[in-house]
């Protein structure tokens, strides 16, 4: 997969890129990042990319003609891509949305600032809106970090164990279980014994049970999703 990522601030990545998951990904030669910076494609000596709004208001906006050049020079080097834009009023991410994202061979995230986009880049760009919550950050360049690691590690060989991404919370529409690891006791809390007798259906009948009811006490909306009206007690 190759993914490029257009940015006001590309020196925000390069630590985030460097490090755990997704530098194993390049290092498997699985992914490659390209940073660009929108300013390289603005407007006059000061490279402008952004404007006041229309009909007044606080704030400033991303101008059409920087982001459909940018674009443009990109997909040239790279071939036809699937483009994101980062915004608070996209489809919200999940785990769907990662898995999706993750079979892809090419994807290309515009990361969203000031009150937003010129409604005609998302409409011209035929973009894919994306969403990681009901808030609003400084920038997109967060949001961003959020789609590339959920999509990468879902890379065939990225993560050692593939069964570590098929059993990751949200894959089968429920809350991880409980985890616990040595010691057995610490500081009066003890692991349950269960999962300590070496009696593999039993774990596995434990963990499908605790996560069914993780999820009906947490995320009820999730089973409800599926179907699925949680216990009374656990609403």
């Amino acid at each position: 997969m190759r993914i490029d990522i257009l940015t006001l601030f590309p020196g925000m990545f390069e630590p985030v890129l460097r490090e755990s998951m997704l530098r194993i990904a390049q290092e498997k030669g699985l992914v490659e990042f390209h940073l660009h910076d929108l300013r390289t494609f603005g407007e006059g000596t000061r490279r402008n990319v952004d404007d006041r709004p229309y009909g007044g208001g606080p704030g400033m906006v991303l101008m059409c003609g920087p982001v459909f050049d940018a674009v443009e020079s990109i997909e040239r080097e790279s071939g036809p891509t699937r483009r994101i834009l980062t915004s608070p009023q996209g489809r919200l991410l999940t785990q769907k949305v990662a898995e999706e994202l993750a079979g892809l061979d090419r994807l290309l995230i515009l990361c969203g600032h000031y009150e937003g986009y010129d409604e005609r880049i998302p409409a011209g760009l035929n973009a894919d809106e994306i969403s990681v919550g009901d808030f609003v950050l400084t920038g997109g360049e967060l949001a961003a970090m959020c789609i590339v690691d959920a999509a990468t590690r879902l890379i065939p060989g990225v993560l050692g164990d593939e069964e570590s991404s098929r059993r990751d919370c949200f894959s089968q529409g429920l809350l991880g279980w409980p985890q616990y690891t040595r010691p057995p006791l610490f500081r009066g809390m003890e692991a349950p014994e269960l999962l300590r007798s070496g009696d593999h259906g039993k774990v596995a009948a434990w963990r499908e049970e605790q996560a069914r009811l993780r999820t009906a006490l947490r995320r009820p909306d999730l089973l409800m999703k599926q179907g699925v009206v949680p216990p009374r007690d656990a609403r």
